[in-house]
């Protein structure tokens, strides 16, 4: 689908260049030297809104008119031209490791004749595992608003079937178009969505898409554009927060005590040029840790109290990590070929050279059956690590089927044999298998019986074909982490990244005094994971009873000493602790609800989902429409599947889910790019058509012996067979706009 943006954007760059912009050179077009059409850059890195344009006719200056030649022919498929953008305000508000972001902007349909109208797309890219909230659009005549429903709710089942509009890009860019703008408008886009901050070095480090292209600055002397920023940090924790980076000149508006507020403001020449970055320093050189306690609003579906209990690395360079054993556990299947695999490659020579001598490591790769480096873990001498490079290069070969099982037990009874370090399993898959929960049961199961510190299983899954939900699952049973890609180009940093945490424990074994004299508590995941020097732990739970004014939580060092640390317990009045965890808390239940089979709590996700507007399995994004001023005469396209509602239209969209897997496609080995939805699909069914149309003819027809036929006959008989020839070809015509109608 990036590929397919890529060209449309293109071929709407191209198409612009009719636009007239008058003779005074104050107000001439851009220059195209500035308009790089490398599909790289056509690729959005801010909030972007485009006019999607099937007749180049109508593409031409509202203001202006050129009155430029008919253009014949149709853009298929549709042309994608970036509007000029007048206003652009970004508020964020971050907590803890959350960030909430509104963008809200205006933007003109300044490419299309006042007299005619077009539907317009926006594409706004997401931050770090960017979860989409919401979003309301004023484009003149008519009101759109995103909101979310539950299944149970979806009465029109075939059209939400058929729903193709509404995706997410390779996870991070969030596209939807809205019909029918007329050309000259002025549209108001307020989009809202909350996204991770990463840890690096003590820091919490946000990064925002805000890199604008030249050619969305609008053209003329008298434009003002303006362009704001406001940033509001709030720790919850209660430290002095230390400013470190900014991307942009903020001015800082107030300071408390764990917390601060920022605000840029100005008109500017050019739009902003670079993502959004800040980051800011909360750490000590010690390990500290808290609590906060906060009790449900009135309209939230659980009344049990909620809590957070949060426990930070600390900066100190001396501080030691647990010796590593790891086994890695790759999948070379057949779907992996080409990126996949070549990415995993990377990514595990890079782990395996970050290894210390004192280190171990083994390797699995499995398809249907598997191939082990060693039946014993390995020293990761330079000579062994050169051993396994030539071992990679030669057993890698993408083929074959798909067998979790198998390996996952070859790897546990290899680390049985461990003492004295946290072993660690690092699984990365692309495909799912039917026997997942019996998985899950029997790692469950040799865990429970294990020794004091058993194995930590860490799960990648990568693309849309794997059940995320089960790998999820897998690693909260096994006290790791999960990590996922959902394109090629981010699997070796995403798979180096989630090494660096699970290779850098510090404190093990993590236990928070208390809990056992609360009337009852529910944790999420409902074990507690290791403390990394590369990430901050931070989990949330529900409860009933009192917690006391002042406790510890303790854990095991490197050196399997214990170690405790008091918890500082506070009130987390200003701090949405329910909108921060709802994310987590979520995907957490779903995967319980998953292994479980459970209505029960599929229905609970679904009852969260709504209140906290994070979209999940069990509910669907709805775009509704609401006309400014009713118009009798207005008839809705069929493309858009809407349904009316008194003065409303539902747009039905696409799942933002991740969905549970797909075995058939596992089973064929389908690559990647093979599950990416398509962005438009009118063309692909017109040339379905057209090719069963000459499919059936040549089907029917020897070749040879038509042309013997056609040498023999008389002009008449050409004549007419030409007029019979060109009715067959109407009927077939109509034959494809009716099933374009009627999906």
């Amino acid at each position: 689908m990036a590929e397919e943006l890529s060209k449309s954007v293109e071929c709407g760059l191209g198409l612009s260049k009719r636009i007239y912009y008058g003779k005074d050179q104050a107000v001439s077009p851009p220059d195209p030297a500035t308009m790089d059409r490398s599909s790289a850059s056509c690729i959005p890195t801010a909030p972007m809104a485009y006019a999607v344009i099937s007749e180049p006719s109508i593409v031409d200056n509202p203001d202006v008119p050129s009155y430029q030649p008919y253009v014949h022919g149709r853009c298929e498929p549709p042309a994608l031209i970036p509007l000029h953008m007048h206003e652009i305000a970004m508020e964020v508000d971050c907590h803890l490791d959350t960030a909430f972001v509104t963008v809200s902007g205006t933007w003109r349909v300044h490419c299309v004749m006042a007299s005619k109208s077009c539907d317009c797309r926006i594409a706004v890219p997401l931050g770090e595992q960017g979860s989409v909230l919401g979003v309301e659009v004023d484009a003149g005549r008519r009101l759109y608003h995103t909101q979310l429903i539950t299944i149970e709710d979806m009465k029109d089942a075939e059209n939400v079937a058929k729903a193709k509009d509404g995706f997410l890009l390779k996870r991070q860019i969030f596209s939807i178009k809205f019909p029918q703008v007329n050309g000259g408008s002025y549209i108001f886009i307020k989009v809202c969505w909350s996204q991770k901050l990463l840890y690096e070095d003590g820091q919490f480090c946000l990064s925002i898409p805000f890199c604008f292209p030249p050619y969305v600055k609008p053209v003329g002397m008298k434009i003002t554009n303006r362009e704001k920023i406001q940033l509001n940090v709030n720790t919850g924790i209660g430290k002095e927060v230390l400013c470190r980076t900014s991307s942009h000149p903020l001015k800082e508006v107030w300071r408390q005590v764990g917390k601060l507020s920022f605000l840029y403001a100005a008109e500017v020449s050019t739009w902003s040029g670079a993502d959004f970055c800040f980051s800011y320093d909360v750490s000590s050189s010690d390990i500290f840790g808290g609590l906060l306690l906060q009790s449900p609003s009135m309209h939230d579906i659980d009344q049990r109290e909620i809590f957070c209990f949060y426990l930070f690395p600390g900066t100190s360079k001396d501080r030691k990590v647990f010796r590593k054993e790891v086994i890695f556990v790759v999948d070379i299947s057949g779907s992996m070929h080409e990126g996949p695999l070549d990415n995993v490659k990377n990514a595990l020579l890079a782990a395996l050279s970050k290894l210390t001598p004192v280190d171990s490591f083994n390797i699995i790769a499995f398809n249907s059956s598997t191939q082990i480096l060693s039946s014993s873990m390995k020293l990761a001498t330079k000579e062994a690590i050169e051993n396994a490079t030539l071992w990679i290069s030669r057993n890698f070969i993408p083929e074959g089927g798909t067998n979790i099982l198998l390996p996952l037990n070859q790897a546990l009874e290899i680390l049985a044999k461990t003492s004295h370090s946290v072993p660690l399993i690092l699984l990365i898959t692309d495909g799912a298998v039917e026997d997942e929960r019996h998985i899950c049961k029997v790692v469950k199961d040799h865990l429970t019986n294990a020794r004091s510190v058993c194995p930590r299983i860490y799960t990648f899954g990568i693309g849309a074909y794997c059940n995320h939900y089960f790998l999820q699952m897998l690693a909260q049973i096994g006290r790791g982490y999960y990590d996922a890609a959902h394109d090629t180009d981010s699997i070796n940093v995403r798979i180096q990244r989630l090494f660096d945490i699970a290779s850098s424990h510090i404190l093990t074994n993590i236990t928070i005094e208390a809990l056992e004299c609360l009337d009852s508590v529910e944790l999420f995941p409902n074990h507690v994971p290791d403390l990394s020097s590369r990430n901050p732990l931070i989990i949330s739970g529900r409860y009933r009873g009192q917690f006391p004014d002042s406790l510890k939580a303790s854990g095991m060092l490197p050196d399997m000493s214990q170690f405790s640390v008091d918890l500082e317990v506070r009130k987390g009045k200003d701090v949405p602790l329910d909108r921060i965890f709802a994310r987590r808390q979520i995907d957490i239940l779903t995967a319980r609800a998953w292994l479980l089979d459970s209505k029960e709590l599929e229905e609970k996700v679904a009852k969260m989902s709504i209140q906290t507007g994070f979209p999940s399995e069990y509910c669907r994004m709805i775009l509704v429409q609401t006309d400014k001023v009713k118009q009798t005469n207005e008839t809705a396209s069929k493309e858009e599947k809407v349904a009316d509602i008194s003065d409303q239209k539902i747009i039905f969209l696409r799942s933002m889910g991740l969905g549970f897997g797909n075995l058939a496609a596992t089973a064929e080995n389908l690559p990647l790019s093979a599950a990416e939805a398509k962005l438009h699909e009118t063309s692909e069914m017109i040339m379905k058509a057209a090719a069963n149309c000459c499919s059936m003819v040549l089907d029917r027809v020897c070749c040879m012996c038509f042309i013997q036929f056609c040498s023999r006959l008389n002009d008449k008989c050409v004549v007419t067979l030409t007029q019979l020839c060109g009715g067959f070809a109407c009927f077939e015509c109509l034959n494809c706009c009716c099933e374009l109608c009627l999906s």
